[in-house]
Formats: C-alpha cells, structure tokens, sequence
C-alpha cells in the first residue's frame, strides 16, 4: 500500500462518524410523508462534491469513461451511468449515451430503469421492517401465510421422484435463497424447472399470492436450509409480506420505505406520461413497464432512477437512516449484512462458488484478498444494473443499464465495480 493510499485511508476513518451525521442536510431537504407525494417534485438527491473525497482523480475518471464509451460506440448499450456516493455527496457522475436506441434523450439521473433483481433488498428491507414490527418473525414456518406450503415435498433430483420435506421453509430462508425454490431460467433443464415452465406460463397475469400459492404444491429442489440456489424466493416472501401485513405489496413498500425515503419515481408500473423516460436496450428483450398487470413481483418487479435508488443505498449506508427517517434500527442492518451460508449449507448452486456469502437479501462481497476481512453488500439486476454499499471505505457505487443478453460489452456492471475499485485504491 503507497504512501497516498495509508494517508487517504487514515483519513476516511477518523472522518467517517463526521460523514454519518452529515448526511441528513448534505443530499436531501425536509420532505413531506402526505399521501400525495409523489405528486411533489423531490429535492434532489444528486450533491456533487470533488472526487478527491474518495482518492479518484481524473485520469481514473477519464478511463472509466473511456470504457463506457466504447460499449456505446459500439452499440451494445444505447447508454449507461455510473455514481459513486456517500454522506457528504457524489463524487463520480458519469453518463453516455441516450436512453433508447433511438438516440433522442441523453441518459441521465432522470432516466427510468427496470431494475429487477435490485428489486430484492427493497423487499427484503420492507420485511425486516415487519420483524421489528412483531408482524413477522424470522424462525416463522411460511405456512402461516401460505397454507399451500403445509405439505411441503422435496424431489429427487435424479429419479424425480418426491418425499415429504423434514423442515418447514421459514422466512429467514426466503431471505437467504436457502428455501428449495429455484426458478425456471436458472435450472432449466431440471425435472423441477420444467415444472416451472408448465405451471406459471401466465405469470405476469397472477398476482405474488397466486404464484406462492401455486409454488407450495410444487416440490422443493432441496431441503430447506440445506443448500442456496437463487429462485422465486423473494418473490414468495412478498406474498408472506402481503399477508403480514393486511396490505397489498406496492403499498407496504410505498408506507415503509418509499414515501419516507422520498423515492417518488420507484413503482412497479410506469404511468404512460413517463414513458419518454424510459430506458430501452439494443440486446434482449424486455417487457412493456407502463402495461398494469397483476404480479407485484418482489423478486424483480421494480422500476426506479438513480436519483431514487440513490436515496436507498444512501439508507444502508447510513445504517438504516436517511434525513431523518428511520427506515431499520441498526442492529437490524447488522444482522441482514451478517454472513448466512454456513458450513452446513451446500454452495453447489452458489453464483461465486466459495467467494462471498449471502445475509439477509444482500449478496456479500469480501473486498479484500482475504475471505474473511471486510465487505461490501448488495446485489444487481439482469438487465445489467448493480449497486453497492461498502461501509468499511464510506461509499456506495450505483451502476444503471438496460441489456439482457445479446454480445458481451466491454462495459458492464462487473465491470463497473471492478474499475470503481481501482480508482478508490490506486
């Protein structure tokens, strides 16, 4: 480690509590928890300060772009952003490109993404809510709200053949990816995943409690606890928030997290007069996000801005508080970025293999060589979005696209982390 690098670290450290404190005037005015805020414009989130704050400079700027840049060029994305963030403000803001293929409107703050997946620690933050709120209960088996997962079975991955489950799938197990429900795309081929296929053909037209309904009479890939695989957990824990709480799951997270937050702009379905804003991708398709269905996905669901999601990674990163709205208690975070996958629990499944673990709606990331020391938390969308908290070095990184397949970029959101990284240390 370089002389610059010990005095820059030394330096985030003894500043960090200050960091903390500073957040609630630094990014965001007083807001107003009416009913109607979504109707008010929301101050923005988007406080640039010099990225000498976090050790870039500008030729790590300059090549991070560069990057960018040439996965636009060359037409794999229409456009991307990056931002780096934390308590005093931004740092790093960088955009190319435009939000369609159509070249009309530069991709910026403002700019609407389907997020998917990063759709997960949203939820999985409402249900911790509802934890502390007694609603809910870790160690509770799902059959209290789901009565269809009373008669779990487990099935043979070899023969297909089935037998009653030893264990009830519990809601720490939703969480954690640990609960034996898979999806469709990520083990097609599979006896179960076919069944997948045949049962939910009509899946955007069911609503979350259908689907965990559905699920329940279907068997489970493993014992529950016993392995991770990544699937329609979240998706179900929505349907067990729903039930909870006695309200519907957009409503749950509009009470809890998005009014308080102010993130106005962070809705399962687009309203047609923003539909100019919407990012669209050269590669993949990807569904008509103003058209109203049924499904209130909890696992993938989510449309959002960066100046929003912003405001969520600005949450975690302030242990659970932004301008004054307490969204958890910080021993809450704490238990929700502690390591999950135990000794016990097989990894055959696990996206990273023996790096990493998984808390609680997070996936976890050491930010080291070593396994054990630091790191960060968060996770990612399919459509090629990521976002990042790293408390350890006082920052979160937000990464936003729209792809879904088609030929590898040059830029992408591993890509992204990886060279945020280098620009922090080098």
């Amino acid at each position: 480690m370089g002389r610059r690098t010990i005095i820059r670290v030394l330096t985030m450290n003894l500043t960090h509590r200050i960091r903390k404190i500073a957040l609630c005037s630094l990014l965001l005015a007083p807001i107003s928890l009416s009913a109607d805020h979504h109707e008010k414009a929301a101050v923005s989130s988007i406080n640039m300060i010099h990225p000498s704050n976090f050790g870039i400079d500008q030729s790590e700027i300059d090549r991070i772009k560069l990057r960018m840049q040439e996965a636009v060029d060359n037409e794999f994305l229409p456009g991307a952003l990056i931002l780096v963030g934390n308590s005093d403000g931004i740092g790093l803001l960088e955009t190319v490109g435009y939000q369609t293929p159509e070249k009309v409107t530069p991709i910026n703050q403002d700019t609407i993404f389907r997020i998917y997946s990063m759709t997960k620690p949203i939820v999985s933050v409402a249900a911790m809510s509802l934890v502390e709120d007694g609603l809910l209960a870790l160690e509770d088996p799902i059959e209290k709200y789901i009565p269809e997962f009373a008669d779990l079975k487990v099935i043979d991955r070899n023969s297909g053949e089935t037998r009653p489950a030893q264990h009830s799938i519990t809601v720490a197990n939703l969480l954690t990816h640990e609960s034996g429900l898979i999806q469709a795309i990520f083990s097609p081929d599979s006896d179960l995943g076919q069944m997948y296929q045949r049962h939910f053909a009509d899946y955007s037209n069911i609503t979350a409690r259908d689907l965990a309904g559905r699920l329940g009479k279907l068997p489970v890939y493993f014992e529950p606890g016993t392995a991770w695989h990544y699937g329609h957990s979240t998706d179900v824990l929505g349907a067990v928030v729903e039930v909870a709480s006695g309200k519907t799951l957009d409503v749950v997270l509009e009470e809890r997290i998005f009014a308080p937050l102010h993130m106005n702009e962070t809705t399962f379905y687009v309203p047609i007069s923003k539909s100019n804003r919407i990012a669209e991708p050269f590669h993949g398709v990807m569904a008509d996000n103003t058209e109203q269905r049924a499904m209130l996905s909890g696992g993938g669901g989510l449309n959002s801005t960066t100046q929003d999601y912003v405001r969520f990674a600005a949450m975690l990163l302030n242990r659970g508080e932004y301008n004054g709205a307490r969204i958890l208690e910080e021993k809450t975070l704490d238990l929700m970025r502690g390591k999950r996958i135990g000794a016990e629990v097989s990894r055959e499944f696990f996206f990273y293999g023996e790096v990493g673990d998984w808390g609680l709606g997070f996936h976890l990331q050491p930010t080291t060589d070593d396994p054990n020391g630091p790191h960060n938390f968060g996770w990612r969308g399919i459509g090629g979005t990521i976002f990042i908290v790293d408390e350890e070095n006082d920052f979160f990184m937000i990464y936003m696209e729209q792809k879904r397949g088609g030929p590898r970029a040059p830029f992408n959101n591993n890509v992204a982390q990886r060279m945020v990284y280098e620009a922090i240390r080098n």
